[in-house]
């Protein structure tokens, strides 16, 4: 009863399968059920905090990583005779994106420890989500930038992590759903 439709060709996380599945008349025995039988929607949204949680912590190590390339290769790329880092407008840019990230770590440390201590962090967990899904598109955009024709290949890191980490800002929740639970907890959230 399970089929596989067709695999999904996708813009990025190419490691990653993605495949239309059709479940038709599958029969779970009762020993395989995970859970209580009907719950599973509810499940999957109280393990979203989790998820985005996770999703913050793993965009952290590739936005410093590409901060770090593009300051290594901007030291060594030369345009009219000096480092293209020795320009303000280049070493301004990494500065302020490596303090975007440090901001985001914090902001997951204090998620994460409230998380452990048991309280509900949907509304921090959903704003370091958006901050991440935004970030990692202003990091990787900026940097592929400052690489110049080779940020555009697919020989370098950068444009993997550009393509890849666009991602963040869909799966787990949109920034719009994010949006959304924010002013939830907020109370800004027009009534119907």
């Amino acid at each position: 009863g399970i089929h596989i439709a067709k695999k999904i060709d996708k813009l990025g996380m190419r490691s990653s399968d993605t495949a239309q599945i059709f479940f038709e008349d599958v029969r779970v025995p009762c020993k395989n059920l995970i859970g209580e039988e009907g719950k599973g929607f509810t499940y999957q949204m109280l393990q979203f905090q989790e998820e985005r949680l996770w999703g913050v912590a793993s965009a952290l190590t590739p936005m410093e990583t590409i901060i770090q390339e593009t300051i290594d290769y901007t030291q060594q790329r030369k345009v009219f005779g000096q480092p293209v880092l020795h320009n303000q407008t280049v070493h301004f840019r990494l500065a302020e994106l490596a303090t975007e990230v440090e901001l985001l770590r914090s902001l997951l440390h204090r998620a994460v420890a409230l998380y452990v201590e048991g309280n509900d962090v949907t509304k921090l967990a959903s704003m370091a989500k958006l901050k991440a899904g935004r970030l990692t598109r202003e990091v990787t955009d900026s940097c592929l930038q400052f690489w110049g024709g080779m940020g555009f290949t697919s020989e370098v890191l950068v444009s993997r992590f550009y393509r890849d980490l666009r991602l963040m800002s869909i799966g787990g929740g949109t920034d719009e759903t994010m949006l959304s639970i924010i002013c939830k907890y907020m109370d800004i959230l027009p009534r119907k």
